[in-house]
């Protein structure tokens, strides 16, 4: 940015400052198709939206540059379905249908027009897998890039699925893939592009987003997304439900690139998948004897005692997953 003779900012073509708040507000809203649940898109000071159920499903999520993306290592598409999939797989884990996403965005002047647009085309491809759309939000600026992200969703006339369903006795079970966002992680820190299929797993995670209505349809008791590691989120579930959940290693999948990954790095692949998050998968409890919906595969059980997570009888002694304020 330059200063002009009369004491203003001359911003770089191509720029949002050049484009303006609501030259970018225009780019980015004609990404977004509409869909039977928006009622009202965007335009007007707020959205509607409809909720047939009678009650919303809310969840939402911050993303801040450095801190959850890199702009060198993901493009802003990638980093628009990231953002998407994280706050619909929020919704899946209650039960849900996602419905709609609203947007905040804060960025510098000088950022890009063409990234911002393609942030929206990576949000609005990722709502599209499931039928949702995007109807608003704001953009101001900001020394760096933030991303709100606020996602609704109805239930259907089921009721939600919690985290403190659980109850002794019944099945713990999985859908979804554990370790290859955090294996990427490691990957694209040692200054890796490769394996790609590690690399792209950290850029776009890739949610059981159908699981989440399966599990809601065949009987599950409780449930919740896997973003922060598995044994510490199996602890929030533990926690709300008051049981102890006791993981069975042995019943769970380690992939063959998270092997050759950590081989390469002298790493511990199960430290990736126990402790590894923005994988999104979904932790489930089922009564004993349901049988598992499609996608779900049993990794241990839910027994009585004071809330804890046991891995193979014990308490787990490696890194239990990401907490944004430790050291």
């Amino acid at each position: 940015m330059a200063e002009r003779q009369d004491g203003t900012t001359a911003h770089a073509p191509g720029s949002v400052g050049a484009l303006g708040e609501f030259g970018l507000v225009d780019a980015v809203v004609s990404r977004f198709a509409t869909t039977p649940d928006v009622l009202l898109g965007p335009g007007d000071d707020a959205a509607v939206v409809a909720a047939p159920d009678g009650r919303v499903v809310a969840t939402t999520d911050l993303l801040v540059e450095g801190r959850h993306f890199r702009r060198d290592w993901s493009s802003a598409f990638e980093v628009g379905r990231k953002a998407a999939a994280q706050n619909l797989a929020d919704v899946v884990a209650m039960g849900a249908r996602p419905t709609a996403l609203l947007i905040g965005l804060g960025a510098p002047a000088d950022l890009p027009a063409a990234w911002a647009t393609g942030l929206a085309d990576g949000l609005a491809h990722e709502c599209a897998l499931l039928g949702a759309t995007v109807v608003g939000g704001d953009v101001v600026r900001s020394d760096t890039v933030v991303i709100a992200v606020t996602a609704l969703g109805d239930l259907e006339g089921r009721a939600p699925l919690t985290r403190s369903g659980a109850r002794a006795g019944e099945v713990v079970a999985l859908a979804g893939r554990l370790g290859w966002a955090a294996a990427g992680l490691a990957v694209l820190g040692r200054g890796f592009r490769s394996p790609r299929v590690l690399a792209d797993a950290h850029r776009v995670p890739d949610p059981p987003y159908a699981a989440g209505k399966a599990a809601a349809l065949g009987g599950a008791t409780a449930m919740l997304d896997v973003s922060d590691g598995l044994v510490q989120d199996a602890g929030h579930l533990a926690a709300a439900s008051r049981v102890v959940v006791a993981l069975d290693t042995a019943r769970i999948a380690i992939d063959q690139p998270i092997v050759d990954a950590a081989a390469a790095f002298n790493a511990d692949p199960l430290v990736w998948v126990l402790g590894g998050g923005d994988d999104h998968a979904l932790l489930a409890t089922f009564p004993p004897g349901t049988p598992l919906p499609d996608g779900f595969v049993a990794i241990g059980e839910v027994t009585a005692g004071d809330p804890a997570v046991l891995v193979d009888g014990a308490p787990w002694a490696g890194p239990a997953g990401h907490d944004h304020f430790a050291r």
